[in-house]
């Protein structure tokens, strides 16, 4: 017996209705994300921009968080610190500051670095990357994104039909141009290789979604062959509702709690695939789906009427 409902199972809320305040707020968005990226560009990471990597050996057990709050103080971007092994080893990862670029030995963040730690460290790897590895980098990471689209792209129009593909793409580049625009805006956050696993999950989890809802359209249509498009569309989000809400919502909340316990490096990790993932939700529900109404679902080799009419 089931005692509680957060969504009952009969709802009829009328989401097509809301349809020109969620396109408006989507391409006000994407509007932001891609003014940002003209004029704001990224805080790119180590594994961008290059710096260099090493490998110490302390003769006491490390303090990871004494020893990131003294390299913090440097003034060198984002230090990342990794215990590895014991207790006494860590590895260090420093990104190439604007001093290196300009200086002939291309080492001041490291000097740096190995000054502040003293005289009392092993130094068992020191490796430098090169920009040129970060140029190598983005060009794959980039290559990667769009080799997915248009995968999910093919995959959707083979399950279903083209106007399904198209919506569904659309609402997925959607989800990825505003978690982009995060970065773009806010470069507290750091782009890095991190960014990218962030950009995959959102696309997973946004097509994961709509997907869900398109399911349920296409086994609507052949049900209720007098619905119109309009009435197919409300019908299929709030059948599905409940089971998007809530799988959203456990997600999230684990997301929430690391975010809110985990620390500094979990929280930059974990907030950007918590913001993609609140946008895929939102464009499972209002964006991919109403979507439909521009390019239109055929049954049976005929046109279904649009009946924006009929759902007020």
């Amino acid at each position: 017996m089931e005692f509680y409902k957060l969504i009952p199972h009969d709802t009829t809320i009328n989401f097509i209705r809301f349809r020109s305040y969620t396109y408006a707020f989507s391409i006000v968005l994407t509007m932001i994300s891609l003014l940002a990226a003209l004029f704001h560009g990224l805080n790119f990471g180590i594994d961008f921009r290059g710096g260099f990597v090493l490998e110490i050996r302390a003769q006491h057990e490390v303090d990871i968080g004494e020893l990131r709050e003294k390299l913090g103080k440097l003034d060198l971007g984002e230090v990342y610190l990794q215990e590895f092994g014991s207790k006494k080893d860590v590895l260090i990862r420093v990104p190439s500051s604007e001093e290196d670029k300009k200086s002939t030995a291309q080492n001041i963040s490291l000097e740096k670095v190995q000054h502040a730690l003293g005289n009392d460290i092993e130094y068992r790897r020191i490796e430098k990357i090169g920009p040129k590895v970060g140029r190598e980098l983005i060009h794959d990471a980039t290559l990667a994104v769009i080799i997915s689209l248009f995968v999910i792209l093919m995959y959707i129009w083979i399950r279903f039909e083209w106007q399904f593909a198209i919506c569904g793409v659309v609402a997925l580049a959607h989800d990825c141009i505003v978690l982009m625009g995060l970065y773009f805006t806010c470069h507290y956050f750091e782009f890095n290789v991190n960014a990218i696993v962030a950009l995959l999950m959102t696309a997973c989890y946004s097509i994961h979604d709509t997907v869900v809802v398109f399911d349920r359209i296409r086994e609507d249509m052949v049900v209720y062959r007098g619905l119109s498009i309009a009435e197919l569309l409300n019908k299929a989000i709030n059948e599905t509702l409940s089971r998007t809400v809530l799988t959203s919502l456990t997600t999230v909340l684990s997301l929430a709690a690391l975010c809110a316990f985990g620390g500094k490096v979990i929280f930059d990790f974990c907030f950007p695939i918590l913001f993609g993932l609140m946008f895929g939700t939102f464009s499972s529900i209002f964006l991919s789906a109403p979507l439909l109404l521009f390019t239109g679902i055929r049954v049976d080799g005929k046109d279904l009427e649009i009946g924006l009419d009929r759902i007020k």
